[in-house]
């Protein structure tokens, strides 16, 4: 595994599994969210409270690579590091890894945007600091 900015342990639960008794493909959707969302606190942004001020950080295109299946009672770990995508766009990329053997389950690109109060494309200060610091990362 490389060196990733964030990483995020979780374990699989009966109910997202699917009739062949493995994650169902879109529950792994809601892994990447929630691991972005975990990250943006720990960074000291808050999803939340920017729809609470009328700006939406939104999803405009995501690219999944299914590699391996994970099973019911599976641990595992979100891992992820951010990007500057263009000046209106920020991406984040995600890896999901099974714990016990450390094999690659997903590799994700998420391209966001963030959308002002009437709706047009506008990056927070705040979020242009994070990327600043992101951009000096290296992938």
């Amino acid at each position: 595994m490389q060196n990733y900015a964030f990483s995020l342990p979780m374990s699989v639960r009966d109910y997202e599994c699917d009739i062949q008794g493995i994650v169902n493909n879109s529950v792994y959707q809601n892994y990447l969210e929630h691991a972005r969302h975990e990250y943006l606190k720990t960074v000291g942004l808050d999803f939340r409270e920017y729809a609470d001020k009328g700006i939406n950080l939104v999803v405009v295109r995501a690219e999944l690579d299914y590699k391996h299946s994970l099973e019911s009672g599976d641990g595992f770990v979100v891992c992820l590091n951010m990007a500057r995508e263009s000046r209106l766009k920020f991406a984040f990329y995600q890896d999901i890894f099974r714990e016990n053997d450390k094999k690659l389950i997903l590799k994700a690109k998420i391209i966001a945007t963030a959308l002002n109060q009437r709706g047009r494309p506008e990056i927070p200060e705040d979020f242009e600091l994070l990327l600043h610091v992101a951009d000096g990362r290296s992938l």
